[in-house]
């Protein structure tokens, strides 16, 4: 059984991209998802479900150019059980090295009869049909059965068997609305081994949801019952209270090995990096008690637990936070450090040289070294991740910022902002020094199209002298954009998320433009 359960390899497909996506409070750009693709594949997922193409023309440009991009991970892309959906996964998947096109249709009673209104035999016929279309783009088709948590096991080994016969070589068996327990679920796994006669031909797959914090217990669970993929997510993003982590599940399978007898492809120490470049990127903060990426994770407070670990660490850590990435040697840099001192200690963090431009990097940590005096490890990682966010055509860009606020005074801002090729000055005055600065720039665009819903301030660092980060939601032609922006100054560090924003609405309104021209050729 080359696809059965004789093999000890568990693939992990990640779906941060989509469902993890669609979940957050704003949408990524494009560029925001190659980076993310790009660290997935160094992360060694097998397969990376991009997005969902033919959602908007944004999801179906992000899908291509990932899969135009992408070398050695399989790139997905998820569609309905509709000719349309497939159809556009073939479009923006054609160009990848290797690709696979992942339908699905809901399978339980609750969703049969209320939902899509059809008999069990339509929704067959409906599965069947899809993957079948499917297969004219490609041999890698994967279907899912959602909320096959919920699906009577008699037609879900009906509808299992079906998709195999039809073309199906991955089957996806989702704990969509995350209702199951693992003993439960598990067992559907076992079931479905048991009496589906073709499933030999498949791999089975699992995708869980956590609204009972089952996620990752379910998903190891059919593991153990057979199952040799596991659909996950960095961090756990996804729709309501997320997927199963795909940190969680890579180092359960890795520090349990000797009694699952199981493995995968993920780099492990690659897995603090990826998570933090998700949370970033997403405006979505880690728990300081999450599991294996936590700020907490490696720490601990009670004097018993510090005096076992000063004697042996593996007193109190079943795994050492070097093995995913974690770095807790940290060296204080000053504005006399060299290229070389910065390059050499980018490196040690487990960082290559193509990650990075010495220069930009540079040229950042030394301003930073002059304002703080000590630069530390967390400070120059924050510099990188803030260096690579810089847009290789930056439509707006900020030259100038002054700002006034204080007891007795009326806050007030003036900046000069790079509009294309022209600069414009503005002056403004606000609620604070922020609002003041905002509303400057509110001027320079000459509209105030641009709403502000949510603005987050965290400390990158420690103490006093920690690099303030500003995260921010904006509303922008009824979509939402998230804008991060670093600086030591709160004002400044607002105000680059802001243009962050305006840069990413204007590549929205480019590729909106382009779509509306290429409808008005097709008409001609």
């Amino acid at each position: 059984m080359s696809n059965g359960v004789n093999t000890n390899q568990v693939k992990i497909f990640d779906t941060t991209l989509r469902d993890g996506e669609q979940a957050l409070p704003a949408s990524l750009s494009v560029k925001e998802k190659l980076k993310i693709a790009l660290a997935l594949e160094r992360l060694g997922v097998d397969i990376i479900e991009a997005g969902f193409p033919v959602s908007s023309p944004g999801d179906f440009q992000s899908v291509q150019t990932i899969a135009r991009e992408i070398k050695t991970a399989t790139v997905c892309g998820l569609s309905r059980a509709l000719a349309k959906d497939i159809d556009a996964c073939g479009e923006s998947l054609k160009v990848a090295e290797r690709f696979r096109i992942h339908t699905f249709i809901a399978t339980s009673d609750i969703h049969v009869n209320t939902k899509l209104r059809k008999s069990q035999d339509e929704v067959v016929e409906m599965a069947v049909k899809a993957v079948q279309h499917a297969r004219k783009y490609t041999d890698d088709v994967e279907f899912s059965c959602e909320d096959a948590g919920r699906t009577h096991i008699d037609y879900l080994c009906r509808m299992v068997e079906a998709a195999i016969n039809a073309g199906a070589t991955t089957v996806n068996i989702p704990d969509t609305v995350g209702y199951t327990t693992p003993t439960e679920f598990g067992g559907i796994i076992q079931n479905l081994y048991n009496r589906v006669p073709n499933i030999d031909k498949a791999t089975i797959s699992v995708h869980c949801h956590n609204d009972l914090g089952l996620a990752v217990a379910n998903s190891l669970a059919a593991v153990e019952q057979g199952a040799r993929q596991v659909e996950a997510t960095i961090n756990g993003l996804g729709e309501r209270a997320g997927n199963c982590s795909l940190e969680e599940i890579a180092m359960i399978l890795q520090t349990r090995e000797a009694i699952l007898g199981l493995k995968t492809n993920i780099k492990s120490e690659e897995i603090s990096r990826t998570s933090k470049l998700v949370s970033n990127l997403c405006n979505m903060p880690v728990q300081a008690n999450k599991a294996i990426v936590g700020a907490n994770a490696f720490s601990h407070s009670s004097g018993i637990h510090q005096d076992g670990v000063l004697k042996g660490q593996n007193t109190y850590e079943i795994m050492t936070p070097e093995s995913v990435g974690i770095n807790k040697n940290n060296l204080n840099l000053t504005s006399r450090s060299g290229r070389h001192v910065i390059k050499h200690r980018l490196l040690e963090l487990g960082y290559k040289e193509s990650d990075f431009d010495l220069e930009t990097v540079y040229e950042a940590f030394v301003k930073l070294a002059d304002k703080k005096g000590q630069v530390f490890d967390y400070d120059l990682e924050a510099l990188l991740f803030f260096s690579q966010q810089k847009q290789d055509e930056e439509h707006y860009k900020l030259k100038y910022l002054q700002a006034n606020s204080g007891k007795e005074i009326i806050p007030s801002a003036t900046v000069c902002m790079q509009v294309g090729e022209i600069d414009i000055t503005e002056s403004a005055i606000g609620n604070g020094p922020v609002d003041a600065a905002y509303n400057a720039i509110t001027k320079v665009l000459g509209h105030e199209n641009v709403d502000i819903v949510d603005f987050k301030l965290d400390s990158k660092g420690e103490g006093a002298n920690a690099l303030a980060q500003v995260s921010v939601i904006a509303e922008y032609n009824g979509r939402r954009f998230n804008g991060i922006g670093l600086a030591t100054d709160i004002v400044e560090s607002g105000v680059k998320a802001l243009i962050y924003v305006l840069n990413n609405t204007h590549l929205a309104d480019q590729i909106d433009q382009q779509k509306q021209q290429n409808i008005q050729n097709s008409e001609v």
